[in-house]
């Protein structure tokens, strides 16, 4: 009986422990045949040209990737040529929705791509941000990481025709916040749900917009080293924020400068340096809106979050959506957990069953994420 224990615990643990291998062979393919196709997915945080999820020859004209030690799950994915403007599409143009594997054993999956989106030219997307936005300087120095930075801003509506003055949250990937034209896949809308929060409730905010730095968004929303994205300058982002551009915002405009009225907020990466920027200066962030967190990338900031320790009120608000990986929701209540040992907290948490790792769904929540913050 025993021995019959031990081993049912170990096919336990084997199966708990379980990684599979799965082979994705492309069979067929539309247009630009000769072009190196991609695998961009949950598995490498979208990365539309990572070297290691190239497809390589397959026999014929087929090609192939075995992607090994994948545990259990479901898993979202595309083929791209190595940047999402040439991810594949319908033979129309029309873009499909992510291809899906639900992986509990080793996996055969064969595909063929009907078409690619740069057939496709889109017409020209508009300049849709409102006329609270202004770009605030193209190029405004962070010397932290001497590297320059186009920044936006969100005045209230009311802004010109008061004396008030008002709370700020800084938010990342700035060129998605405002404007279609600039957004990577389409903007979150922020001027238009704040403009919307204002004429309900009347509560306002000013929103400062920090473009990520392209190649570098990486490494530079991480404050760890990563051996596949490289050095982390996290640290000296966050510190460019609080050090340089906070102090130039609240000297040139009507802010509330306690943290119980400056804010931070991102998505992926930027979800990860806004719970980390929280951590870092207690004193200077009191709220952040931490959306699909990339915390992946930096296992490191777990153990930071353990040895946290703060008398300062802070709220933080954790979104995730069920279909954006497997792991990202326990990842997030993982972190949620450890951060608990303050005695000053507050922990929103939304997990949305049908939630993607886009802007379309960041967007989505934007409005609910607004009203709990600025009550």
């Amino acid at each position: 009986m025993k021995k019959l224990f031990l081993l049912l615990f170990g096919m336990m643990c084997l199966s708990a422990n379980a990684q599979y291998s799965v082979r994705l062979v492309v069979t067929d393919v539309a247009t630009k045949k000769n072009d190196d196709i991609y695998v961009a997915g949950t598995f490498n945080n979208w990365n539309p040209k990572d070297e290691l999820y190239k497809l390589k020859p397959f026999g014929g004209s087929r090609k192939g990737i075995v992607i090994k030690d994948i545990a259990p799950g479901n898993y979202a994915f595309k083929f791209t040529r190595g940047s999402m403007d040439k991810v594949e599409c319908m033979a129309d143009g029309r873009d499909i929705s992510d291809r899906v594997l639900d992986i509990n054993a080793d996996l055969v999956m064969e595909y063929t791509i009907a078409g690619w989106k740069d057939d496709y030219p889109e017409k020209p997307k508009q300049y849709t941000a409102s006329p609270q936005v202004k770009i605030m300087d193209t190029a405004f120095a962070m010397p932290q990481l001497n590297r320059k930075r186009r920044i936006w801003l969100y005045l209230p509506k009311n802004y010109t025709l008061s004396s008030k003055t008002y709370p700020v949250v800084y938010m990342h990937d700035g060129q998605n916040l405002f404007n279609d034209q600039t957004s990577f896949s389409g903007e979150w809308g922020v001027d238009e749900c704040l403009d919307s929060i204002q004429k309900l409730t009347g509560r306002e905010c000013i929103v400062v917009g920090i473009d990520n730095g392209g190649e570098k968004r990486m490494s530079e929303y991480n404050p760890y080293d990563n051996d596949k994205f490289g050095k982390g300058g996290g640290k000296q982002y966050v510190d460019f924020i609080v050090n340089t551009l906070k102090p130039y915002i609240d000297a040139h405009y009507r802010t509330k400068k306690g943290p119980a009225y400056t804010y931070i907020a991102g998505s992926s990466m930027g979800g990860l340096i806004s719970l980390y920027a929280v951590m870092q200066y207690p004193s200077v962030f009191g709220a952040a809106g931490v959306f699909s967190p990339a915390f992946w990338v930096a296992p490191a900031l777990y153990e930071q979050a353990k040895k946290f320790i703060t008398t300062s009120n802070y709220r933080l608000y954790f979104y995730a959506g069920k279909k954006e990986s497997e792991t990202i929701v326990g990842d997030m209540q993982k972190m949620e957990e450890l951060l608990k040992h303050n005695p000053n907290y507050e922990i929103k948490e939304v997990i949305n069953p049908l939630g993607q790792h886009n802007e379309k769904y960041w967007r989505q929540e934007l409005f609910t994420f607004f009203l709990w913050l600025l009550k």
